[in-house]
């Protein structure tokens, strides 16, 4: 028992620190060539020597704590004979037991120590059961996506967040060693309304919720509080299937299958024929990359899409989207790979993809969505503003200082220094 609560008391930081270990290794072999350029060979060595050394005090000063006991009862179970002799003559002197019985259980003794030795060898692994156990049961015990079997009925494609708040939730041990779930809100009270056919943008620094906000949309989670709806229709109202007909969404980092980049495309409507898939990477500024190609379009994309560069990923991942042909569009930096040369490519992409529809942007570059017809500032997972851009110049100082630096950054320039300056 000692060692049971020992090791359920050590049992999450020794988990947390080979997590750790486990992920700076990965990175420490994925990040070699960046290591190498840099000449960082000794900061990233250090990291790595920490981590693992980390892991290894957590498992010794585990270890240590057991080790008694288990020196204890490994010493004491195989020479059973030590208490069975002296007690079982006392016994048979005292009249209270028989020879014969003494000499049959000094027999059972001699063969029971081994048995109870290897099942105590068990011991050890049962905080690791109940702690993997207790991480399970969290999972399982997840609340599922609120959703139903409804179709969209909603009136039109107007989006509305109703007070919603959102909190991401992550494992950590807790004081007796067992996993607890700790929720950091990252949205608080988020109400806005996009409307159908206009353009709506989300602005604000990295970390400010906007992409969270795009996730919460495609119903990639349940906000905590308040809800959202399309058409006066609440997402949990309609089926997930519904949802996604209405809806296409181009991240900045799309995932692309080890198959070919027609069929890749094809996801956006499995039922496409090879014309219109053609004809979507024609409207997607594809087929530029595509024809170079050995196999044109039915190249494959290699292993998550290794073979193309970060705006070819993009341009296919419109391709998909404009395939799709849904009535709203989510665009989350969706020209954040693109290049100067490519970039007028990627926008006449995304005006093909956009015609007509209900599009919400997440932009960096703030001269790209000057022109939306509402523009949301957030802010530490709050919404400070709403408005067009000239209000918002005049009236709000979040935006004024994302406008000044999006300003400073297109005029910044490298300048080279003159012979004799």
């Amino acid at each position: 028992m000692t060692m049971y609560s020992v090791g359920m008391k050590k049992m999450g930081p020794y988990y947390m620190a080979g997590q750790k270990m486990n992920n700076t290794i990965i990175e420490y072999i994925n990040g070699m060539e960046v290591v190498k350029v840099f000449n960082k060979d000794a900061d990233s060595y250090e990291r790595f020597r920490k981590d693992v050394s980390d892991y290894r005090d957590y498992t010794l000063a585990w270890y240590k704590a057991a080790w008694p006991w288990m020196a204890i009862y490994s010493s004491l179970l195989p020479c059973t004979i030590i208490l069975t002799l002296p007690v079982g003559a006392w016994f048979v002197l005292s009249g209270w037991s028989t020879l014969p019985n003494l000499i049959l259980v000094l027999c059972l003794s001699l063969s029971i120590g081994m048995p109870l030795l290897k099942s105590l060898g068990f011991l050890p692994t049962m905080p690791q059961l109940n702690y993997k156990i207790s991480a399970l049961e969290q999972v399982l015990d997840a609340p599922e996506l609120q959703q139903t079997e409804d179709a969209f009925h909603g009136k039109d494609d107007t989006i509305t967040y109703d007070h919603v708040s959102f909190a991401y939730q992550t494992t950590q041990p807790g004081p007796d060693g067992k996993p607890v779930v700790i929720e950091d809100e990252v949205l608080h009270d988020i109400s806005f309304t996009a409307k159908a056919g206009q353009k709506t943008a989300l602005v604000g620094e990295s970390g400010s919720g906007k992409s969270t906000l795009a996730k919460l949309l495609i119903h990639y989670y349940d906000p905590q509080k308040g809800s959202i709806s399309i058409g006066g229709q609440k997402l949990c109202d309609m089926s997930l299937e519904a949802l996604n007909s209405r809806i296409s969404y181009v991240a900045q980092d799309q995932y692309l299958f080890n198959t070919s980049l027609l069929e890749n495309i094809r996801l956006g409507r499995l039922n496409a024929t090879d014309e219109e898939v053609v004809e979507a990477a024609k409207k997607a500024q594809c087929m530029e990359f595509l024809e170079k190609l050995p196999q044109g379009i039915h190249s494959m994309a290699g292993d998550a899409g290794k073979m193309l560069s970060g705006g070819q990923h993009q341009r296919i991942s419109l391709a998909r989207a404009i395939l799709k042909d849904a009535p709203i569009v989510v665009l989350d930096e969706a020209t954040a790979y693109a290049d100067p040369e490519n970039e007028e490519k990627m926008e006449a992409a995304i005006a093909e993809l956009v015609k007509g529809k209900t599009l919400v942007v997440i932009a960096h570059k703030l001269p790209a969505i000057m022109n939306a017809d509402q523009i949301c500032v957030m802010d530490h997972g709050k919404l400070v503003a709403t408005g067009k851009h000239q209000e918002l110049i005049q009236s709000c100082p979040e935006y004024q200082k994302l406008w000044k630096a999006a300003q400073d950054s297109a005029e910044w320039k490298v300048h080279t220094a003159k012979e004799g300056k």
